[in-house]
């Protein structure tokens, strides 16, 4: 259903692709094995024009336990770009190697200008503060691992809202599932950016807006934290007056749910304290592995591989 099919936002899959995509991931979670050579002799190109750690490695690796191989960059200024090379050239020239393209770019709406011209699919793996949809179909199967389904949760987004796309992607789409309730939870200066609640209020969605961590956290299912991104401040002063504005600690996780779940894109900096990691409630280095699984079904799905025989 998805072969050859672009993934540029979360909204470009319906809720049954989706779910199909979900459900492949904990089939390859349950055998990994069986999986082994459905993508042998295709190629994944990563073109990383902004650097990354988890994404990168994540795709690299699902591509390789698939049986496929890997090229490209983790510097732009290694390829072509140095020397001015547009990006609907590079998605032309690179389409011509690839069989599927991810690319990853501070600039918004690079991944969907290099779907035009790429003659493969291309996966956005994360394009300014605009989109992440890999990130959230691995939020949306940490979730659903944890909590076995999205309708009727309630899911605190903590920490800086206003630039974190992980944040933006997961919200709206959790608002295409039934009675999902967000409670935001930010500095003033960093609160959910305008086109986001607008999405979320036309689709009927209740949202509640708070500074105040301590007096929310109680009402939880999920808790996703982020990190306030330095390289999106302009001055450096702001960022570090409110780098540290939330920190999650054990003091604070006494207040939550028994099975509330804490989820982080990270990388993360100061605030979850390295304490909170022994709490079993902490999901976030379960969300890293669940990452490369689901971006093994996604691959698969776009390259149109076959499911293994049982």
């Amino acid at each position: 259903m998805l072969k050859d099919k672009s993934l540029i936002a979360p909204s470009d899959f319906t809720l049954e692709e989706i779910g199909e995509l979900l459900a492949r991931a904990e089939r390859i979670i349950e055998s990994p094995a069986r999986y082994a050579d459905v993508c042998k002799g295709k190629i994944l190109a990563s073109l990383f024009y902004e650097p990354s750690t988890r994404t990168k490695f994540s795709f690299d690796a699902a591509m390789l336990r698939l049986g496929g191989n890997t090229l490209g960059f983790s510097d732009p200024n290694t390829s072509s770009t140095a020397k001015g090379e547009t990006i609907a050239d590079s998605a032309r020239t690179v389409g011509k190697y690839a069989d599927v393209i991810v690319v990853r770019h501070p600039k918004e709406g690079t991944a969907k200008l290099m779907s035009r011209y790429a003659d493969c699919p291309v996966i956005n793996a994360g394009d300014g503060g605009h989109h992440h949809p890999t990130q959230t179909l691995t939020d949306l199967l940490t979730i659903r691992h944890y909590k076995g389904s999205f309708d009727g949760l309630t899911v605190g987004f903590c920490g800086d809202l206003k630039f974190g796309r992980t944040i933006h992607s997961l919200s709206t789409c959790l608002a295409r599932y039934q009675n999902v309730h967000f409670i935001f939870i930010s500095p003033e200066e960093l609160t959910m950016p305008a086109f986001v609640k607008e999405e979320l209020i036309e689709k009927g969605v209740q949202f509640t807006e708070t500074t105040d961590l301590e007096g929310s956290i109680s009402q939880l299912d999920v808790l996703y934290m982020s990190r306030v991104q330095r390289e999106r401040f302009i001055s450096e002063e702001e960022y570090l007056r409110l780098k540290d504005y939330f920190i999650l600690t054990t003091e604070k996780m006494e207040l939550a749910k028994p099975d509330m779940i804490v989820m982080h894109p990270l990388p993360r900096v100061n605030e979850i304290s390295t304490d909170v990691d022994a709490d079993p409630r902490a999901a976030y280095f379960e969300q890293v592995k669940f990452g490369m699984y689901i971006r093994m079904s996604l691959i698969m799905s776009l390259l149109g591989a076959e499911e293994p025989r049982a």
